[in-house]
């Protein structure tokens, strides 16, 4: 039985509305906190703005396309900052796969996948992923960030160690918070750095690496073959998130591992089925079965998640198919991206990272970067600035991402549209 404080049992219903201690005193208090709350937030709303951060949403009404509309501008607009890498997000057949999911197999599970939340298609598409990736077994998450955030509290414990890369994406920073592992953070792709930090745990029961394959905001590449040779070295696991690899890096768009020849290599793959796999939602963590195994048993946001919508997991499994059966949807994206960075190159521009899709376009300042974007989208090019807190303070850029379906002509369109607003902007 609850009890309840003599403070409040010593008042009767109606003493309650004319005691100064009653309880509806109590909103009064709420409301002068609530207050001070939205006075101390909007100064650091005001303070975003100032500094030139602040991170507008642009309103599309298409759909996700080489071309979109654009609220407020009636004009297709060649679109240069969607992670459709392969343009597979609105291809007919991704749709098709869409909708007859939706009239064969519902619109939703009502469910998480162990109660009444498994279909056929969902264990079908595991199987592609497996496949796809030479691995035992995948478990599908409602996002790569979610199978980020479960994996490694489940797989490590106080007496294990994580080095994580200093240039690691949010979702696997955040995920190694929640493990009770030591933690060590190495200085961004810096071998010798790692060396030393796996040097010195060479007591942990399991040491873990873990790195994203391609970094999401300067579009490099981890050193995979020399990481994995340091794993071999101190008896360490690899650990890749594969978001901006999956389906279109490597010669057959195999990811990170297919690049440095390393294929079966890492030891667990996170990836996305929301950038290159059709564009829509999803992740998952591909591996030997017992992580898998233990994963469907511990990890929290499989387990407490809505299993992932038929139509996601149908649009996914017919691109799986399509980048199987067709090499030249991963060459055509290498080949514009090549073309991108060599001719914004020979203009005069600073383009970060290597030869990947994600093509940073270098400003430094902030404003600059949100008035540069806001001049591209008025030449009918829609790209984004970004800026701190997404990247550090002093790096600001224009992140470009190249499309596969893309043609030469929208390539070589957006570099004239770069290089006139380079010159008005002085940065050329």
């Amino acid at each position: 039985m609850e009890t309840i404080p003599p403070s409040v049992r010593s008042f009767s219903c109606c003493e309650c509305f004319t005691s100064p201690r009653s309880l509806l005193q109590r909103p009064i208090t709420r409301r002068f906190t609530s207050a001070a709350l939205t006075e101390r937030l909007q100064g650091e709303l005001q303070d975003i703005r100032e500094a030139g951060t602040w991170k507008s949403e642009r309103i599309i009404t298409s759909k996700q396309d080489v071309s979109i509309k654009v609220q407020g501008n009636n004009q297709p607009i060649l679109n240069f900052c969607a992670n459709n890498y392969l343009g597979l997000s609105s291809h007919p057949d991704v749709i098709n796969a869409s909708v007859k999911a939706l009239q064969t197999h519902g619109a939703g599970l009502s469910s998480v996948r162990f109660i009444c939340g498994t279909q056929d298609i969902h264990k079908e598409l595991e199987n592609k992923i497996s496949l796809f990736h030479g691995r035992e077994d995948t478990i599908l998450y409602a996002s790569c960030f979610d199978a980020n955030a479960g994996l490694f509290e489940q797989i490590l414990g106080p007496e294990d160690a994580v080095f994580s890369d200093a240039l690691n994406h949010a979702s696997i920073i955040d995920g190694i918070r929640l493990c009770k592992a030591k933690k060590f953070r190495y200085a961004h792709k810096d071998m010798k750095d790692l060396e030393a930090k796996l040097a010195e745990s060479e007591d942990a029961r399991t040491k873990l690496i873990a790195t994203d394959g391609v970094f999401s905001m300067d579009g490099n590449v981890a050193p995979l073959r020399d990481i994995c040779n340091l794993a071999d070295k101190y008896k360490a696991l690899v650990f890749i998130d594969e978001c901006h690899a999956t389906g279109f890096f490597g010669k057959t768009g195999r990811g990170t591992e297919e690049f440095f020849g390393l294929d079966g290599r890492v030891d667990i793959i996170n990836s996305t089925l929301g950038k290159a796999l059709g564009g829509a939602a999803g992740g998952y963590t591909s591996a030997r079965k017992e992580i898998v195994d233990l994963l469907r048993q511990r990890a929290r946001p499989y387990l407490f998640s809505n299993s992932l919508p038929p139509a996601v997991v149908a649009s996914a499994a017919q691109v799986f198919d399509m980048i199987q059966n067709d090499s030249s949807l991963v060459e055509r994206i290498a080949e514009n991206t090549t073309r991108f960075r060599s001719k914004m190159t020979a203009a005069g521009f600073t383009i970060a990272g290597e030869n990947h899709p994600i093509s940073p376009v270098m400003l430094g300042d902030a404003k600059l970067a949100s008035d540069f974007a806001n001049d591209m989208l008025e030449k009918g090019i829609y790209v984004i600035g970004f800026s701190f807190p997404v990247v550090p303070k002093g790096q600001a850029r224009i992140r470009v991402q190249i499309s596969g379906a893309h043609s030469l002509d929208d390539i070589d369109r957006t570099v004239e549209a770069f290089i006139e607003v380079g010159k008005k902007r002085k940065v050329i």
